[in-house]
């Protein structure tokens, strides 16, 4: 016996919202304040699930235990938390999606390593009502753990049997596999994981949200 999920739980930047422009545009202008050239859009934009680590990093070469890496850290974030709804849009289809998951009588939620002084603006800003949101610094941990995806899942009293998670990079399926919950990775993300999309292990990989909808699991 198959039916739809009961939870569809969801990364964000790259699988629900493309937040790419704002995040390169947050590291081309701490390239162009020190005398720089922005980089192409396309360079900055696969970095873009990892956030400021891997925007700096692409940006500068710079990493986490150089020095000045904090004070760059926090330039960035501070510029990029004062711009981040300027050109940041939800995916096509993602509307939509969200919608019908709601006409099934479906619960949704987000859980993403974005931390939360961002996350919840912009969930505002973009309109969504999910019942559960786990940030980046919500727990002690994050994804690729497990943890907190089933902290979201306890929250609403879900099982991970009746569960999906989605995302555009390799953490977030060890993520969703480690919880036992059934894996999407999403093609239209910015699939900045060095290996290929399908060697991550993920149950499904998706093209566009409506297939989505079309998941089943076997009860």
């Amino acid at each position: 016996m198959t039916e739809h999920p009961n939870v569809y739980l969801f990364d964000l930047d790259g699988t629900l919202l493309d937040s790419a422009p704002d995040l390169a545009a947050a590291a081309n202008h701490l390239r162009e304040v020190r005398g720089l050239t922005p980089l192409p859009f396309e360079t900055l934009r696969k970095t873009a699930s990892s956030g400021a680590r891997g925007l700096l990093g692409a940006a500068f070469g710079i990493h986490p235990d150089d020095p000045g890496y904090a004070e760059m850290v926090k330039e960035f974030l501070d510029y990029y938390e004062a711009h981040m709804t300027e050109h940041s849009h939800l995916f096509e289809g993602v509307p939509k999606m969200i919608d019908n998951i709601k006409a099934q009588g479906a619960s949704w939620g987000i859980i993403t390593n974005k931390h939360a002084r961002f996350v919840h603006p912009l969930i505002k800003f973009h309109k969504l009502e999910p019942a559960v949101v786990v940030c980046g610094d919500t727990l002690k941990v994050s994804k690729p753990n497990p943890e907190p995806i089933l902290f979201a899942l306890k929250s609403i009293d879900a099982k991970a049997s009746e569960a999906i998670y989605a995302g555009d990079d390799k953490r977030d399926i060890d993520a969703a596999n480690g919880a036992n919950v059934f894996s999407v990775a999403v093609k239209w993300g910015y699939l900045g994981s060095p290996q290929p999309v399908e060697l991550w292990g993920a149950d499904l990989i998706v093209h566009n949200p409506s297939e989505i909808l079309e998941i089943e699991l076997t009860k």
